[in-house]
């Protein structure tokens, strides 16, 4: 369950965001398209990255485990 203040923060947010005025960003500039490509190409490197260091960290190490050679009647594929 998130802390009290969270939850507050949370519900005086639209609140907050309907205060600002509608020009606020007026010296914003546009996205060219080569630069939103780049941007889209940049997070998708990042998501592969992530993705295959998570796979490295939680790929398992060490030997296979060893068949200890007994008989399981209760369990297919081992007897």
């Amino acid at each position: 369950m998130a802390p009290p203040g969270y939850l507050l923060f949370l519900l005086l947010l639209p609140v907050a965001a309907s205060q600002t005025s509608a020009g606020s960003c007026s010296g914003c500039g546009t996205l060219t398209l080569p630069l939103l490509a780049g941007l889209v190409a940049a997070d998708a490197v990042m998501s592969l990255l992530i993705v295959g260091v998570v796979f490295v960290c939680l790929r398992p190490h060490g030997r296979p485990a060893q068949e200890d050679g007994r008989v399981y009647i209760n369990m297919p594929g081992r007897g």
